[in-house]
């Protein structure tokens, strides 16, 4: 009974979406008040009858129902509590639904969070949204039933598959998805804002605070998966250019172009139509992400679906969304006239220089993801666009966007001096030379483009405090630096921040790619082997039980200078249902860097193969994430963000001024 319900619910979640879809933009169109206010009430209706199907479905995964069709498949009586829950979104089906009910939160928020935002623009927003919805509870309902029945039922389930019973994978998938459908908010509001036919500083004040929400998660999400793929594939990598982590990557970047374009819009009226451009592009790349995962187009350890009748409903949904939208900016952007001008050299200018960055690299990106796959339907054979061409296509376009971020922040608005933003950024230059020339003289030459990684990692770092010295006016009034710093904004805060976790990100991938060590060996017990200064004892193996799997775990104790540090236990495991192997790496995190071990197969006569590593810095790619999901939340809460001006100073507007006030988001 538990899932009728949730079938029902997601039927009337889809009556209710087609009603948000189409009423609103008629009521918009008329004037007619109680047509756009059923908006906010349409999207409510969607959330709650979305948390009721994704309940049912939560319910037969925890109580093993093997009755459902999902939970015989992807679940098991002796699989761990956490594990049956993420089992939920941990396949195609579930993690749809998982999809359709943070679609819908994130439309209720608006409707809670807007408001003070004038009717008519806010119902077009919803009703946009809902649109999505009726897309996405289509594809549930007609391809993807979560709630399928089997008669009789077996006794008990296949199982998830084994790599994802991972605390990391088990909290991944929910942080994407809110990065990924996130992008959905920015996306109707630049599509409410073409069919309006405006756009004000005061849309991009609106959406700003949707997208950098959006961000922060799309951030932590990719953050997460990296560092999955790091201890739980047991190759000592972070990142492998997998289409799949390509899907991810193309709408952070298109993200990261629409926050900064956004600010230019705010500040100058300007960059009007590639900011719409951006917005809806950024949602595209996530559509495109669900369409890669499900298709079956690619084979990959992120990919849910293989049934082609799913991708070609996909496809047709994404011609829908994307041709449609981009139908309308062709139709509407031109009439965007842009309101300020600012100078050639300007912070202003700096952010678009930003996005031209960013942009071309996600262009080269989606090249690079989707060439083989245009090669292979043509009949050409199959080629592999692998790490070389993403890492030199990274290095050309990304190494003069670190340049410009340490250079952007230091110009004033509207009109800068160049000289000015130089005489200030002078000592990080001087930094940044001595530390790469330093680096190269060490190596004897043998480390060139490591040297300038480091360089540009450091040259960021440096001028990241030198933008918060030249703000708290630490050389002009040192006694009230510190006054000044108190009264910093959270805004300005969380942009050093950001900045920042990006300088120390780039300075974790260039020390840890260029100096890791590696000893892969075979080794049997009491063998000792040497690894960048560390020594690493195999002290044998032994098995082990767990709750659904065997596993060998080996014993490695590993010492410096005779010192004992720590004992690392690696496993490989066997799981039962369903039959698979995977490998557990033991990691001991030092400030230096990480001490790795693996153990493999078994190679006769006592001995096992074994993979040691010594990674230096590396533990700097995912605490630069991390700070800059602390830069994204502090912007978030400065009030100014959400806020563009105090209560006391709206301007009444009527609902056919859909963009002339301000208001909370």
């Amino acid at each position: 009974m538990i899932g009728e319900i949730g079938q029902f619910s997601l039927i009337v979640a889809l009556a209710f979406a087609l009603v948000g879809a189409t009423l609103p933009h008629v009521g918009a169109h008329r004037g007619n008040i109680r047509l756009m206010a059923l908006a906010d009430r349409a999207v409510l209706a969607q959330f709650l009858m979305a948390v009721t199907a994704f309940a049912a479905l939560t319910y037969a995964f925890v109580t093993s129902d093997f009755s459902v069709v999902n939970v015989a498949a992807n679940s098991h009586s002796l699989k761990p509590m956490l594990y049956k829950i993420s089992g939920v979104w941990g396949n195609h089906e579930g993690s749809l639904l998982f999809w359709v009910l943070i679609l819908t939160l994130f439309g209720a928020l608006v409707s809670w969070r807007g408001k003070n935002l004038p009717l008519r623009f806010r119902s077009r927003v919803l009703a946009v949204q809902s649109l999505l919805v009726v897309g996405f509870l289509s594809f549930i309902l007609f391809t993807s039933n979560p709630f399928l029945r089997l008669d009789p039922a077996p006794l008990d389930g296949s199982g998830l598959n084994p790599l994802l019973q991972d605390p990391g994978l088990a909290f991944h998938p929910p942080m994407l998805y809110l990065g990924y459908v996130g992008l959905s908010i920015a996306f109707s509001f630049a599509v409410a804002a073409l069919l309006e036919g405006e756009v004000t500083p005061l849309w991009a004040r609106w959406v700003r605070p949707w997208a950098l929400l959006a961000w922060t998660f799309l951030t932590g999400g990719i953050a997460l998966g990296s560092w999955w793929a790091y201890y739980e594939l047991g190759w000592g990598g972070w990142w492998f250019w997998d289409p799949v982590e390509n899907a991810s990557f193309m709408p952070w970047l298109a993200a990261t172009a629409l926050l900064h374009s956004a600010i230019v819009v705010e500040k100058r009226d300007a960059l009007k139509s590639w900011t719409i451009l951006l917005a809806i592009v950024a949602f595209s790349f996530s559509l495109l992400g669900t369409f890669l995962v499900r298709s079956g187009v690619i084979t990959s350890v992120h990919a849910f679906a293989t049934d082609p009748a799913r991708g070609i409903f996909i496809l047709g949904f994404l011609g829908l969304v994307i041709g449609g939208s981009m139908a309308l900016y062709a139709w509407r952007a031109p009439k965007l006239v842009p309101g300020g001008l600012f100078g050639i050299v300007s912070r202003e200018s700096g952010l678009v220089l930003n996005n031209i960055f960013l942009s071309t690299f996600a262009a080269v990106v989606l090249v690079g993801t989707l060439y083989p796959l245009f090669v292979e339907a043509a009949g050409a054979g199959q080629i592999t666009v692998g790490p070389p061409f993403f890492e030199f296509a990274a290095m050309i376009l990304m190494s003069p966007l670190i340049v410009a971020l340490g250079f952007g922040p230091l110009l004033s608005w509207k009109r800068g001096k160049l000289s000015r933003a130089a005489q200030i950024a002078f000592p990080a230059l001087v930094v940044a030379l001595v530390a790469a020339t330093v680096l190269v003289w060490k190596t004897s030459g043998g480390y060139v483009m490591t040297a300038f990684g480091f360089g540009l990692a450091l040259w960021l770092l440096a001028s990241v405090l030198l933008e918060i010295a030249g703000r708290i006016k630490l050389w002009q009034a040192p006694a009230r630096a510190l006054s000044r710093l108190t009264k910093s904004s959270r805004a300005q805060w969380g942009m050093s921040l950001a900045h920042g976790g990006l300088g120390i990100m780039l300075l974790g991938i260039t020390i840890s790619e260029a100096f890791t060590s590696e000893q892969l060996l075979v080794m049997a017990p009491g063998d000792t082997a040497t690894v960048a200064g560390y020594d690493f004892k195999f002290d044998g193996v032994a098995p082990v039980a767990g709750p659904n799997y065997s596993a060998v775990r080996g014993f490695f104790e590993v010492s410096e200078n005779g010192e004992t540090m720590t004992t690392l236990m690696p496993e490989d495991r066997v799981y039962t249902n369903p039959v698979m192997n995977t490998t557990e790496a033991a990691i001991y995190p030092l400030l230096p860097g990480d001490l790795y071990a693996v153990v493999g197969e078994a190679a006769g006569a006592g001995r096992w193969s074994v993979r040691l590593y010594f990674k230096p810095l590396i533990s700097g790619i995912w605490l630069g994430a991390i700070m800059m999901m602390i830069g994204g939340i502090l912007s978030l809460s400065d009030r100014r963000l959400r806020i563009g001006m105090p209560a006391g100073k709206r301007a009444v507007v009527s609902v056919k001024q859909p963009l002339q006030s301000e208001g909370a988001v």
